[in-house]
């Protein structure tokens, strides 16, 4: 027998991962899908990857089985930036009948929960794009727009591809300096050189957003190339000022705060990247520490789920074992929870 179930969502700009998870914290499906942001795929298109997902869950937990509605959803996605988007999706889902008492919002919150037990920080996102979430020890929050250069935003996959697409054409005809992305980059895309990758991406046999693949390419050349440390170095200043605006905003730059760092670009992250981010922290802020977390934010989700259900310790240690173990099988051969 199960007792209470909880819906947990971490949606982001890529890949969304759901999980059904009992109250003692046992994993009874996960399942993953598209990318399930508002922000690119609209309203419409959000709630049908999310239902998507949560059918293939249901079939994969028959063996229990799980009955809807389940006791608590946490629903954390990419794109939901303003309150309005808030207001819109928890509208959206309420007469859907998936969960007694739904909590949306931003999936930075998921990030945060994800490293640190202590229900508040700064919780910082790097995988396509980045953004950044600050919870001070009663509450309140500061939040970030995170729409791009409208917003006063740089950092992410993307733009780190892009950084290093540019500097690869400027090297080629000689408006910038020499940089071995010249070559790395090109020869990602089985292309020889950066003009052919401008003109597949013009010509569209390219799409634009496959420079976010480059980001892996970046840190790696940055080791011995000036040009790629320049631009690692700037997106290590651009996770500082976050961290740093939202320490400020909530009063928080003499405390012993968790800064806790997720993202694909920042697990994948070398020492460069990681001890350039700890060092222009400590100096705004010496009593945070800075850590990349270990456990993906789906973890994050579900955890904040179990504490909406006032779930004890060891039900949150057993969740992190399971549903950790259970998104490296995913993210091993793809398969875990497809029922």
């Amino acid at each position: 027998m199960i007792g209470r179930v909880l819906l947990a969502v971490d949606g982001g700009n890529s890949k969304t991962d759901l999980a059904l998870v009992g109250d003692d914290g046992r994993l009874l499906a996960l399942a993953r899908g598209p990318l399930s942001s508002p922000h690119h795929i609209g309203l419409d298109g959000c709630l049908g990857v999310l239902e998507r997902l949560l059918e293939r869950a249901l079939h994969a937990a028959r063996l229990w089985p799980v009955e809807l509605p389940v006791a608590v959803g946490e629903l954390l996605l990419a794109g939901v930036d303003f309150p309005s988007e808030e207001r819109a999706l928890d509208e959206a889902l309420a007469g859907r009948g998936w969960a007694k008492r739904i909590v949306v919002g931003n999936d930075t919150f998921a990030v945060l929960r994800a490293g640190t037990e202590r229900g508040w920080g700064i919780g910082i996102v790097c995988g396509t794009g980045i953004n950044c979430v600050g919870v001070a020890p009663d509450g309140r929050t500061a939040r970030f727009p995170a729409l791009g250069p409208i917003t006063g935003d740089w950092g992410g996959g993307y733009d780190l591809g892009l950084g290093a697409l540019s500097a690869a054409a400027r090297s080629e005809d000689g408006r910038g300096p020499e940089t071995s992305l010249e070559r790395a980059v090109p020869a990602f895309f089985g292309l020889d050189t950066p003009q052919a990758v401008a003109e597949a991406i013009h010509t569209g046999r390219l799409a634009l957003s496959r420079v976010s693949e480059l980001a892996p390419i970046v840190l790696a050349e940055a080791r011995d190339d000036d040009v790629a440390a320049g631009l690692v170095a700037r997106l290590a200043e651009e996770i500082v000022a976050l961290a740093r605006a939202s320490l400020a905003r909530l009063d928080l730059n003499g405390e012993r705060v968790d800064v806790v760092l997720g993202g694909g670009v920042l697990q994948a992250g070398t020492g460069r990247l990681l001890d350039a981010i700890a060092q222009g922290l400590h100096d705004v802020a010496p009593a945070a520490s800075v850590h990349a977390t270990d456990s993906p934010p789906i973890v994050g989700a579900a955890l904040l789920g179990l504490d909406e259900l006032d779930a004890p310790p060891e039900s949150q240690a057993r969740l992190r074992r399971e549903l950790g173990a259970a998104v490296r099988d995913l993210d091993g051969n793809g398969r875990f929870g497809d029922g």
